[in-house]
């Protein structure tokens, strides 16, 4: 089985900038930054407009957040 690969590993293999997946997306790019960094989980729609600027569908390539998750409540662990 094939690994997904994350937006910003794609955009390194295919040597892409935001810039140039922004224009390939038609989205703007504040919201391609986002997506790359993992600050911001794409709808299904501009989902299908970054897979589609790679030749890909939404489901072969890893979405996500990589902001780590911080609890809220509580003084942590210990």
């Amino acid at each position: 089985m094939e690994t997904l690969k994350s937006v910003d590993e794609l955009c390194v293999a295919h040597q892409i900038d935001v810039k140039k997946l922004a224009e390939l997306a038609g989205l703007d790019e504040p919201r391609v930054t986002a997506i790359i960094l993992g600050r911001w989980t794409p709808s299904p729609a501009e989902r299908d407009r970054v897979a589609s600027a790679f030749g890909l569908t939404r489901d072969q390539i890893a979405w996500g957040h990589k902001t780590p998750i911080q609890h809220i409540y509580g003084s942590g662990p210990g």
